[in-house]
C-alpha cells in the first residue's frame, strides 16, 4: 500500500512538472539577452528553440539542450521554416520570445531611409512576421504568450537613437492593440521594457556613429561616443537580469501587460511619466550630452 502511494505521488509530480514545461521559441539568441533567457530557460527545464542570423554562434544552443534554428525575421521563408520545425517537433508553441532587434545610431537626418527602414524590418515588422506565423497555432491551443522585448527607450528617448526609439514606441502601440485582439483567444501580450543592458548591441550602433558622424551638423550630440561608452558600460545590468524577468512573465497565471528592470530602467520610465516635455528633454540632453 505504502509502495503505491509512493509510485502515485511520484507519477503525481512528474505530471504536474511536465505541465510546467513550456515549449519556448526565442528570436536573437546568439548574443546578449536573447542567449542569457535561453541558458535560463533551458536550465528551469523548458523546450527551448532559438533563432538567430548568426547561425555559427547560435550552435551553442545545441550542446546545452535546446535546438538552435537559422532564422532572419526580416526573411518570411525562415519564419515559416522555424515555427514549421518547432511544430513538427513539439505539436505546439507556448511562447514566443520577440528578442531580435538592432540599433541604428545617428542623428535623424544623418540616417539614410534605407538604414532607417532596415531598423523597423527587423524591429517592428520582424516581429509582425513572427507573430502573424505563431497566432494560428496558439489560437487553436486556445493558450499562449508573446512575449516582446521593447525598451525604456520605448517611453523615453534621447538624441542619436532617433530610428530606433521610434521603432521601439512603434512596438509598444502595436503590442498594445494585439493584446486587445487576442485576448478573446487565451493568448497573452507582454512587454519587456530593459534599461541599459551589457550587451553588443552597442557596437552594432557604432557603425553607424562611423558611417554618420563625419561632417554632420549634430557633432555637438556625437562627440565621441567610444569614451561615453566606456565610461558608463560598467554601470549597465547583467542580462540576466532580464532573463528572470521574462521567466517571471511565463510563470505568472495572469502576467502583467509590462515589466521593466535594468540599469536605470526606473529612473528613465519615472522622470518620463512625472516630467513635463521641455524639462525631460533638459534633463536627457544634459545626461547624454
Amino acid at each position: 500500500m505504502f509502495k503505491k502511494i509512493i509510485i502515485s505521488m511520484f507519477l503525481f509530480g512528474a505530471i504536474v512538472a511536465n505541465d510546467k514545461q513550456k515549449v519556448i521559441l526565442i528570436t536573437g539568441t546568439a548574443h546578449g539577452i536573447g542567449k542569457s533567457t535561453a541558458e535560463y530557460l533551458i536550465d528551469k527545464g523548458h523546450i527551448v528553440y532559438g533563432g538567430d542570423i548568426l547561425v555559427e554562434e547560435n550552435l551553442y544552443l545545441n550542446d546545452i539542450g535546446g535546438v538552435a534554428l537559422k532564422m532572419d525575421v526580416t526573411k518570411q521563408e525562415d519564419v515559416d521554416n522555424a515555427i514549421s520545425q518547432v511544430i513538427a517537433e513539439q505539436g505546439r508553441i507556448d511562447v514566443l520570445v520577440n528578442n531580435a532587434g538592432i540599433a541604428v545610431g545617428s542623428a535623424i537626418e544623418d540616417v539614410s531611409m534605407e538604414d532607417a527602414m532596415y531598423q523597423f524590418e527587423v524591429n517592428l515588422f520582424g516581429i509582425g512576421r513572427t507573430v502573424k506565423a505563431t497566432l494560428p497555432h496558439m489560437r487553436s491551443q486556445g493558450s499562449g504568450t508573446i512575449i516582446n522585448i521593447s525598451s525604456v527607450l520605448g517611453k523615453a528617448y534621447n538624441p542619436l537613437y532617433g530610428w530606433y526609439v521610434s521603432s521601439k514606441h512603434a512596438l509598444e502601440g502595436w503590442s498594445d492593440v494585439l493584446r486587445l485582439e487576442v485576448e478573446q483567444f487565451g493568448i497573452d501580450v507582454v512587454i519587456i521594457e530593459p534599461g541599459m543592458i551589457k550587451t553588443n548591441i552597442g557596437n552594432y550602433s557604432a557603425r553607424y556613429f562611423e558611417k554618420y558622424s563625419k561632417n554632420s551638423e549634430y557633432e555637438n550630440f556625437y562627440g565621441s561616443p567610444d569614451d561615453k561608452e566606456e565610461n558608463t558600460f560598467d554601470s549597465y545590468s547583467d542580462p540576466i537580469v532580464i532573463a528572470k524577468v521574462i521567466d517571471k512573465a511565463i510563470s505568472a497565471k495572469n502576467p502583467k501587460t509590462r515589466y521593466s528592470a535594468g540599469a536605470y530602467s526606473w529612473i528613465l520610465l519615472t522622470m518620463r511619466g512625472i516630467l513635463p516635455d521641455k524639462w525631460f528633454d533638459n534633463l536627457i540632453v544634459k545626461v547624454t550630452g
